[in-house]
């Protein structure tokens, strides 16, 4: 396998994966290929040595490994386009679409080929984002190249694909539940006296530093807790307020809810 990268859609989530590869050093510009219709939007991408096309066919013929992201309602004509292109043991399939299966994708270009579901999240620009990887048909080779390229992203953990509904509410609607928590933490601290500036950053600064630690040293979230939750003391009577007008209970069942909405879509 080549270790060009093809990405067919260069709206926000395609790009950003193309700016954030060539970021990480992790592949050259002139090894990238990124199509769309109307490419005038892509020079900026063009300027830093990216190759553009609007030919999706090209996007195949140049690299073994394709990025697929586009809008779940061009799926099917995309790819009934495209099936001719794509060559059996060759090509690697990395479609970061919502909501459309593995076996949906086999089905349309009908040949054995390595498919792969990722799911990043917005935070994608920044090459900080949770990105979970389901795949079908593929070697060890071709897996853990793709997780490199997901790495350069942020962090990527591996799931069965009947979790993939459930980690777009977690991963990718937790990103707006994680916002709507800073906003409401923003807000209070106005109330309490800081000007808005000032109680974004604190607010932000403070989430960041929370799951680093977690994430840096593999603790529980009640570990950490513990550490700042003294006898009598502010952080106590704040967390039990919260709980007593349902804090946890309303953010589980919010992300149930998410869940349940997908289910029934």
């Amino acid at each position: 396998m080549n270790k060009k990268i093809a990405i067919i859609g260069g709206g926000n989530l395609g790009t950003a994966i193309a700016e954030g590869l060539i970021q990480s050093g992790f592949v050259l510009p002139k090894h990238i290929l990124i199509t769309k219709r109307n490419i005038l939007t892509l020079h900026a991408l063009e300027r830093k040595g990216v190759l553009v096309s609007d030919k999706n066919e090209e996007a195949v013929r140049y690299a073994d490994l394709v990025i697929l992201a586009v809008k779940p309602f061009q799926v099917n004509d995309i790819l009934s386009s495209l099936k001719a292109e794509f060559k059996e043991g060759k090509h690697v399939l990395v479609s970061v679409i919502t909501g459309v299966s593995i076996s949906h994708i086999a089905g349309i270009i009908g040949k054995k080929i390595s498919i792969v579901r990722a799911m990043p999240n917005t935070a994608i620009a920044i090459q900080e984002s949770m990105t979970c990887i389901a795949a079908k048909d593929i070697n060890e080779e071709q897996l853990q190249y793709v997780h490199e390229i997901f790495n350069q992203l942020g962090k990527t953990v591996r799931i069965d694909e009947k979790l993939m509904d459930a980690a777009t509410v977690l991963g990718a609607c937790g990103t707006a539940f994680a916002m709507r928590y800073i906003r409401a933490n923003i807000q209070g601290g106005i109330e309490i006296g800081f000007d808005a500036a000032t109680a974004n950053l604190i607010a932000a600064q403070t989430v960041k530093g929370a799951a680093e630690l977690l994430l840096k040293k593999g603790s529980h979230p009640e570990q950490e807790i513990d550490k700042v939750t003294t006898p009598k003391g502010c952080t106590i009577a704040g967390l039990n307020e919260m709980e007593h007008r349902g804090f946890s209970s309303s953010l589980i069942k919010g992300l149930v809810a998410s869940y349940e909405k997908i289910d029934k879509d």
